[in-house]
């Protein structure tokens, strides 16, 4: 990894430095050792450490932290839709509250749903059908909350038992945001499973420690929530894990993945989320991010990849051809199902006509193929 974006650990004013719009970019050297993730030497911890740095790069001018608030209050992902893991509480009991209307951003999660399966793109932000939470998802978010957290101590106090420390408490707190994930543990009255469950959430807690120095490290946002309109209308959503400015201006972003690293045919799809987020970035600060990194706690693998102009534009073409078929599929009601080996896992079986069900009535007007 380059020194100049771990060094941003003791620049807490890093962030407020603009590089030009097209930064030089030397070669990058191979990936270190795990045991020196970041190949620069170690910094000395800055003053107000912990301490969050808002980098300007959420077009509304509200921090990471308060985007992410939001859509935690609201039940709902980065798209500012109903998540799969808040959409079974907020519905619960509420279902004539909530109405339907048509997608006006897109996100990450969302692009992903609509490339998988229309109908599920359809389900999840047309009819915003509730979704039992999943073990692993859940996992996931405690693992991100917890990685979030660590950066609140002093960079010396980040070790591996402080962090597994703030296990039980990010589980009671998600508990209490989302109280829908006790259901995982319902049929557990002996916490046996939980046990388990909370165990692997410490191994992957800890194998994190081995892909990067987070002593070496002061990102200038975690869990920032951005957002871009393009010349099109079309806006773009996301929120992005962590954000490593360097003194240069150099930025890099980072996500956790708390499943394995995907073989390399299908590195590409796993990257299309940190290109988007690259593209919004690009688009809200005329910065082109140095390095996107994706680090893989389920099989310890870091995936990184530099993006170039030429890359953010074939995203942003993707996503306006993306979009269109949405807004088409919209007007006309059309959303056709793509059956794949994924379907075992979808929740909406019931409503699908793969599976013999039918589709809830479509909520939205309908008019004349084509349209769109």
């Amino acid at each position: 990894m380059d020194s100049s974006i771990d060094e941003a650990a003791a620049q807490p004013g890093g962030a407020d430095r603009t590089p030009p719009a097209t930064p030089p970019r030397p070669p990058i050297p191979t990936m270190p050792a795990p045991t020196d993730p970041t190949g620069a030497p170690a910094a000395a911890p800055a003053a107000g450490t912990g301490e969050r740095v808002a980098t300007g790069l959420a077009a509304s001018g509200e921090d990471g932290a308060a985007g992410t608030a939001g859509a935690a209050a609201s039940g709902a992902d980065e798209s500012g839709v109903p998540s799969a893991a808040g959409t079974a509480a907020s519905t619960a009991g509420a279902g004539d509250e909530r109405k339907a209307g048509p997608p006006s951003s897109l996100s990450p999660s969302r692009a992903s749903d609509f490339m998988q399966c229309p109908l599920l793109y359809r389900f999840r932000v047309i009819d915003r059908l509730p979704e039992k939470p999943s073990a692993a998802a859940t996992r996931g978010t405690l693992v991100h909350a917890v990685l979030e957290r660590l950066f609140d101590a002093p960079a010396g106090e980040r070790t591996a038992p402080r962090a597994k420390a703030l296990i039980p408490g990010q589980w009671d707190r998600l508990r209490e945001t989302r109280p829908e994930v006790t259901e995982l543990f319902a049929d557990d009255p002996d916490g046996e499973r939980l046990a388990g469950w909370l165990a692997e959430a410490e191994r992957l807690v800890e194998r994190w420690f081995t892909l990067e120095d987070p002593t070496r490290l002061e990102p200038a946002e975690r869990e920032l929530f951005v957002e871009a309109e393009l010349e099109s209308g079309l806006r773009l959503r996301g929120i992005i894990d962590r954000v490593d400015v360097a003194p240069t201006g150099e930025v890099r972003i980072v996500d956790y993945k708390t499943g394995k690293a995907p073989r390399p045919e299908y590195a590409e799809g796993a990257l299309f989320q940190m290109k988007f987020y690259a593209l919004v970035v690009w688009r809200l600060k005329r910065v082109i991010p140095r390095r996107l990194q994706l680090v893989y706690l389920g099989s310890g693998d870091v995936l990184t990849y530099d993006p170039v102009l030429a890359d953010l534009e074939r995203v942003e073409r993707r996503l306006h051809a993306l979009w269109e078929a949405i807004k088409q599929a919209t007007e006309t009601g059309n959303w056709r199902p793509r059956p794949t080996r994924l379907c075992g896992w979808c929740d909406h079986q019931a409503h699908c006509p793969e599976f013999g069900g039918t589709p809830p009535p479509y909520p939205l007007p309908v008019g004349p193929a084509g349209t769109g």
